[in-house]
């Protein structure tokens, strides 16, 4: 427009420059605004120097210039404003997640009642798949219910006439009735959100780079324009430096590396939702694992088979599997993957039973198996209590044939094949000083997974208050990187340095985290942390670099040897070598990452559970 209104209009003519007019109107007077502030706080950034030429250019005459500086912080501000969530969006995910009407049982039937007015002792039925409305008690069903993003517990937990349940639960395929113990406002989804709300308001305020180099750039090129007018006398030089000095490298070529790293970070398939954290990752030197589903797989697995004298492991193991095969308990499918792993040929059972509480019991090749729990065992044979191992860390289920005692099968939530060599090489690859492991999860749980892969300091069986009064003190003391999964880790995503995802399982976390790895690798963790040093690296290259081409040409504005209009161009030229530079980020490099698990440490935590013949 302005340069159409050029041509067609006399030459000097002002109305050639109204569009110029609007721009620096619409777009320079809030830059303005700022600045005051800015300088009433003593704060020096990079968008400082541009808005003093701004301010030099309209009142030279020089509209240009000063619409072309407005444009340029503009550009800056839509490549930073890329993909940065706002506060609200996690508490939206928040309630979102959680329902907004209950099922209450009443004599004239089944009603559907908003929340808030469910009272302790009503009566509701929970649908299978829904999320659990309040906590309470279960007065009749059987079933599961997947609680691993509020507790830290790994696995589905069974629940029949007596369990406690949770708010936030997601229910299995049964429908469970419980009577309410809490009100929604006072359940454990509603004390979650309330710890959100303080983590969100309380984040640690990041310093971003661009800040930092200005703080220093900035008053720098202002004594140089401000020494070229005294000494020259002449106002022209100190615009003409201003112009050579406006910060291109430190607004867009910043910008463009950062935005660079987002685009080549989804093609690996990790999700960046604030662009901060690309700046600070490479500097986190305390790291922080969640357990479930980060440095495990969130699942329960077949880890030790002890076996009664009298039975064969592999006889046992198929009659189990035989059995299970038919069992939604989340300990059957890994009976039934150990049996495949073994190449076990799983027969068919006949006349299946499964009480509430009681186990599962089926004739299997004209055999009664029985996959029960050791309490309900010893309650009906007092006597076994001696035959059976001792109660160790994870789950565990007895395996009866023909009414006795066959074999006890432990389970676990193993550590991640790659979890070993992932731990151990943070410290020599990338600086970190200090892991930790805090979990909701047991004592016993958290010091197993610890001791196999590497980790001394373990806070266990934490809840979100506490991990996030932890990731707190800890972010005081030096920058922290928290890798979580649950609904559980929110609060502590939003309060570390940089909180990053794992997987997708939740809406919450991965509102809450500056990253989301969405296929759910360790390695890709890694490929994040190089992505992120790159990028400072080449931002940092880009941006340096203009500055010092910069600063040599407002030495030759302040001689009087360049005019503003050949300052422009020269920063012109400045700023397509910084923003070219700062694009080789986008070009994926040989390679990502500096570590492979160890063929020994896979191979052992993918080997089939050992057998162990029972005293």
């Amino acid at each position: 427009m302005y340069l159409l209104l050029w041509l067609v209009t006399p030459a000097g003519s002002v109305a050639s420059h109204w569009p110029l007019w609007v721009v620096l109107g619409l777009g320079g007077l809030p830059l303005v605004a700022e600045l005051l502030s800015d300088v009433w706080r003593l704060e020096f950034g990079a968008d400082l120097l541009a808005g003093i030429s701004i301010i030099t250019a309209v009142i030279l005459g020089e509209y240009l210039a000063g619409a072309l500086v407005v444009l340029m912080l503009s550009g800056g501000e839509a490549l930073e404003a890329y993909a940065v969530r706002t506060a609200s969006s996690v508490l939206r995910a928040l309630a979102k997640q959680m329902p907004t009407v209950a099922h209450r049982q009443t004599d004239a039937g089944l009603v559907a009642v908003p929340l808030e007015q469910i009272a302790i002792g009503d009566t509701l039925l929970v649908l299978p798949h829904e999320i659990c409305p309040v906590d309470g008690i279960v007065v009749a069903g059987h079933g599961v219910m997947d609680e691993a993003y509020l507790t830290g517990e790994p696995y589905k937990m069974s629940k029949s006439t007596g369990s406690e349940v949770y708010s936030g639960a997601i229910n299995g395929e049964a429908a469970l009735t419980i009577r309410a113990t809490k009100l929604a406002s006072d359940s454990r989804y509603a004390k979650i959100m309330r710890v959100m709300q303080d983590s969100e308001s309380n984040r640690p305020q990041l310093r971003r780079l661009g800040d930092q180099l200005g703080a220093y750039y900035t008053p720098l090129a202002l004594a140089i324009a401000g020494a070229a007018w005294a000494i020259s006398g002449e106002s022209i030089r100190f615009l003409a430096v201003l112009v050579t000095a406006t910060p291109c490298p430190l607004l867009i070529a910043i910008p463009v590396a950062i935005i660079s790293s987002i685009s080549l970070a989804a093609r690996r398939g990790i999700i960046i939702r604030d662009p901060a954290i690309l700046e600070q990752i490479g500097q986190c030197r305390t790291m922080i694992f969640d357990k479930t589903g980060t440095l495990t797989y969130g699942e329960p697995r077949l880890t030790a088979q002890l076996v009664a004298p009298g039975f064969q492991a592999d006889d046992v193991l198929r009659a189990a599997a035989s059995l299970e095969q038919y069992s939604r308990h989340p300990l059957a499918l890994p009976v039934v993957q150990a049996a495949q792993a073994r190449g076990l040929k799983i027969e068919h059972a006949d006349e299946l039973r499964e009480p509430p509480g009681q186990g599962l019991t089926g004739i299997v090749a004209g055999r009664e198996i029985q996959v029960t729990h050791r309490k309900k065992l010893l309650a009906l044979q007092p006597a076994l209590a001696a035959q059976l191992p001792p109660v160790t860390g994870g789950l565990e289920c007895v395996i009866l044939i023909n009414g006795q005692y066959a074999a006890t099968y432990q389970f676990r939530d193993e550590p991640r094949a790659e979890g070993v060599s992932f731990v151990h090489h943070l410290g020599p690859k990338h600086n970190i000083t200090k892991l930790m492991l805090v979990t909701g999860d047991r004592q016993s749980e958290a010091d197993y997974l610890a001791q196999r892969v590497g980790i001394r300091d373990v806070l266990a069986s934490q809840t979100p208050e506490q991990k996030l009064a932890i990731v707190r003190e800890e972010t005081a003391r030096a920058k922290t990187l928290y890798l979580g999964d649950g609904v559980n880790d929110a609060p502590a995503l939003l309060a570390a340095t940089v909180g990053v995802a794992m997987g997708q399982k939740s809406e919450v976390t991965s509102e809450a985290a500056g990253a989301v790895i969405l296929d759910n690798s360790l390695s890709k963790v890694d490929e994040l942390i190089h992505i992120g040093h790159r990028m400072r690296t080449v931002a940092l290259q880009s941006a340096l670099g203009g500055m010092g081409l910069s600063l040599a040409a407002m030495g030759f504005a302040a001689m009087g040897l360049l005019s503003p209009v050949l300052g422009a161009v020269t920063q012109e030229v400045i700023d397509v070598f910084s923003i070219l530079n700062a694009l080789r980020v986008s070009a994926p490099p040989r390679k990502l990452t500096d570590y492979q698990a160890g063929a020994e440490g896979a191979a052992k935590l993918s080997s089939p559970p050992p057998t162990v013949a029972a005293n």
